[in-house]
């Protein structure tokens, strides 16, 4: 049974991108519905009433809302369970998560753009703006490259795209944005392995219709 799915996101989100690519995977059609993050339209009272946190993505299922890109992922590998996000043992599954909430918990949320508001509250311009971000994810990249430096690729967990490769790509997509360096390890090989498919690729941030 088809579903009705909208995703409210934002095309430079890294948040939105992971849903994007987690439902393009899944071979799953989707509406968009854009808010300008810049523009505070997440701050709007019929946004807020959709999400009360006010951020991006907030997926629409049949009319049902779903927050939080991880949960969002998770319940879309539940539900379509082909390809799978998690896939092998307990063990396996476990490192998979762990990769992704070191991006999803440690890296993104430093040098989102509410964060990066408060630094230049602070008093920092915009080049340590930019600095602050690049360091975050730097330090956290380098750490990622180790948790699967012993894999065989050619993605994060092995020859087959998992939820740490959909955190993942996004999050290159930042550190470009910032000037960070991602040359740790397996790291770059990985995302050109990932950038060949389709679901990423057409999913991208300049492809959205609110890029700009």
């Amino acid at each position: 049974m088809s579903q009705e799915l909208v995703l409210h996101g934002y095309w430079r989100s890294s948040a939105s991108w992971r849903v994007r690519i987690a439902l393009a995977l899944k071979g799953l059609a989707w509406d968009s519905a854009p808010h300008d993050l810049r523009t505070g339209e997440q701050r709007t009272a019929s946004y807020l009433a959709l999400n009360p946190q006010g951020v991006v993505p907030s997926l629409v299922v049949d009319g049902e809302v779903l927050t939080q890109s991880m949960a969002i992922c998770e319940y879309l590998d539940e539900t379509h369970p082909e390809p799978p996000l998690l896939p092998g043992t307990a063990l396996e599954r476990a490192r998979i998560r762990a990769f992704a909430q070191a991006i999803a918990c440690e890296i993104h949320p430093l040098q989102n753009l509410r964060v990066l508001k408060m630094v230049r509250a602070l008093g920092q311009d915009e080049a340590g703006v930019n600095r602050w971000a690049a360091e975050v994810i730097e330090r956290g990249l380098e750490a990622c490259a180790q948790l699967v430096a012993g894999q065989d690729g050619p993605y994060c967990f092995g020859a087959q795209v998992t939820l740490a490769d959909v955190l993942l790509v996004p999050q290159l997509g930042n550190a470009r944005r910032y000037g960070a360096r991602f040359d740790f390890g397996r790291i770059p090989a990985i995302e050109a392995a990932c950038m060949e498919l389709p679901a990423f690729a057409e999913t991208a941030p300049a492809r959205q219709s609110d890029a700009d």
